[in-house]
């Protein structure tokens, strides 16, 4: 298991070719299985083509969860693996009482193996530096016969250059000073998940423009600010970019955090940008149009969800985080044999509080969306509630579908007590 798990991490990335997974030991679960790269927006995904009789299943898993979907497949249901990519390959043969062999040699990718590798798709500028250089070493000519524009390696995807709303080689002067870009505008080293969400966030924002006010001052509250990325961000799309009139504040708990985003605000010359010290729950404002909580700790992010609907805001953006309150709560004999796996009750509970939470916005008259977010920085949470305010309160049917769920799980989520709607007890 071990050579399979050190081929596997060679192998998973965007140079792989493909990986067959076959000699089922039950074609009833699946015959056969295809894993390749793909690109979905603008992150590297695996996606696994399952064969199940006539039918075939599509899912994408990100490179973790495929690496252990391999090593889970072998162990259990396929008895063959071959493994293709750019630099490697290889083979796995499990015998009938378990035992796996594991083959695997590198690869010398030439010129003339391009046509082949252009086929399966990949990374362009790897292949060819590799075939560029075995070409010099073989004494072969290499013009624009065997590496024109043709030949060259099929993108990903059909837009591989992402398009984003800050644009690599572009200075933006907060990025700078935060030092997500170095002065020239180009990406800081191992600073570029960073660069992606930022966009990836700016772009939530934009889809919801025309949503906010155009006559007056555009009022934000970003709640649990932290070091204030993606609130200079919100600052620098909405003021400077799109030239609205704006006044933005942050807030969180730690003093020195406030201290220097201040600092910075002001050496940016942001006028409309402003931090505060200051607790969610006990925050007392004068209203947002847009309220943004991302990664508020358990219930902050209930107290901020709490704030946005009083005020009537129009667009709220959170991040949930440490969802604890549900999972001290959740029980039910049914779901005993899931809930006592602490991880997956964690998971469960998670999941379960935001769904609670969008649908409590939703009684609230908000439009939800839950969205896949890029991940933060030191911590896997990635999922983003989206609401806009389209109408008045809502009950009837979704209300009592949700009073069931409570009953059926015995939770009883903050956000309703902190949001009463003059339901029945």
């Amino acid at each position: 298991m071990e050579e399979l798990q050190r081929i596997l991490e060679t192998i998973l990335n965007e140079d792989l070719e493909q990986i067959i997974l076959s000699n089922t030991r039950d074609a009833a679960v699946a015959s056969k299985a295809k894993i390749r790269p793909v690109l979905i927006g603008d992150e590297l995904k695996f996606q696994e083509t399952r064969y199940q009789g006539t039918k075939v299943f599509h899912e994408n898993y990100d490179r973790e969860c495929m690496a252990s979907r391999i090593e889970q497949e072998l162990s259990e249901l396929f008895r063959q693996g071959e493994f293709r990519g750019k630099a490697l390959e290889g083979t796995v043969l499990v015998s009938k009482k378990g035992k796996m062999t594991v083959k695997s040699r590198k690869r010398n990718l030439t010129v003339e193996a391009l046509g082949a590798a252009s086929k399966a798709g990949g990374n362009s500028k790897i292949v060819e530096d590799v075939a560029l250089k075995q070409a010099g070493q073989n004494g072969e000519a290499v013009g624009s016969k065997s590496l024109n524009a043709d030949s060259r390696i099929a993108s990903l995807s059909h837009n591989r250059t992402k398009q984003y709303i800050l644009p690599e080689g572009e200075p933006v002067d907060f990025l700078i000073r935060l030092g997500v870009q170095t002065p020239d505008g180009r990406i800081t080293k191992n600073r570029y998940d960073k660069f992606r969400q930022i966009n990836r966030y700016l772009e939530f924002i934009e889809d919801v423009l025309e949503e906010l006010p155009k006559d007056r001052t555009i009022h934000v509250v970003d709640f649990g600010c932290g070091k204030s990325y993606l609130t200079f961000a919100t600052y620098y799309f909405l003021h400077v970019k799109q030239g609205r009139d704006l006044d933005v504040i942050g807030l969180d708990l730690k003093e020195d955090v406030i201290r220097n985003c201040n600092a910075l605000a002001r050496e940016l010359g942001y006028e409309g940008l402003r931090f505060e010290q200051g607790d969610i729950s006990a925050y007392q404002g004068d209203g947002a149009d847009i309220v943004i909580s991302l990664h508020a700790c358990d219930l902050a992010t209930d107290y901020a969800l709490e704030k946005a609907v009083k005020w009537g805001a129009k667009v709220i953006m959170a991040v949930p985080c440490c969802q604890h309150e549900l999972n001290r709560q959740i029980k039910n004999d049914l779901l005993k044999p899931v809930l006592k796996y602490g991880i997956l009750k964690e998971r469960m509970a998670a999941l379960i509080t935001d769904a609670v939470r969008a649908d409590i916005l939703e009684r609230q008259g908000y439009d939800v969306q839950i969205l896949e977010f890029i991940d933060m920085e030191h911590t896997p949470k990635n999922l983003l509630l989206r609401a806009v305010k389209r109408q008045k309160m809502q009950s009837g049917n979704k209300d009592k579908a949700l009073r069931e769920m409570e009953e059926f799980l015995q939770i009883h989520p903050t956000l309703e007590r902190l949001l009463p709607d003059g339901r029945e007890a």
